[in-house]
């Protein structure tokens, strides 16, 4: 009769599942509908007071939507000229760059990673030469040569982390025009 608290104890755990199961949690969500036949979605039981309240059984957004700004006409522009941060006025979300300004920013962009990609090829160098460094002493307590592992891993890590920044910033070199 050794099975019969294990039974007992498996019936207990299915009960109290299935009451936590149909019980609304603590903070669960009610959408409240008022009189007037407006929706309302609250946590708090205060709030439900005279109202008709369902819990929510699925996640509800309760972040409301940004209304649409019209666009500032001429009245913001000093100048005629258009400026590249406009949107275009039929609402595609996208916003034309002419072709000067492209260029720029392209070549603003390739000057950058040109300029990091020395200051990664000079960390490089460094941790290359700190891990040499390391690899050439041997101290007296290394005579397991896990621990020389061990002691050498971080530079051999930096060496590593080093060397696929370099190679990022030329494969993204690579791509600019």
């Amino acid at each position: 009769m050794r099975l019969y608290p294990y039974l007992l104890g498996a019936a207990f755990v299915m009960a109290t599942a299935s009451a936590l199961a149909q019980a609304p949690s603590v903070g669960a969500t009610y959408r409240c509908v008022d009189d007037a036949g407006r929706s309302t979605y609250t946590n708090v039981r205060e709030e439900m007071a005279g109202k008709k309240c369902t819990v929510v059984s699925r996640e509800v957004s309760v972040v409301p939507v940004p209304a649409a700004t019209p666009s500032a006409s001429g009245s913001a522009r000093s100048s005629g000229a258009k400026s590249s941060t406009d949107s275009s006025a039929s609402g595609s979300g996208a916003s034309k760059v002419d072709a000067t300004t492209q260029r720029s920013r392209d070549g603003d962009r390739k000057r950058i990673l040109e300029q990091e990609l020395q200051s990664a090829e000079k960390q490089l160098a460094e941790a290359r030469k700190k891990l040499t460094e390391q690899e050439s002493i041997r101290n007296g307590d290394e005579k397991n040569y896990q621990r020389v592992l061990d002691r050498l891993k971080p530079f051999q890590d930096e060496v590593r982390i080093a060397e696929d920044n370099v190679s990022a910033l030329r494969k993204e070199l690579s791509g600019t025009r």
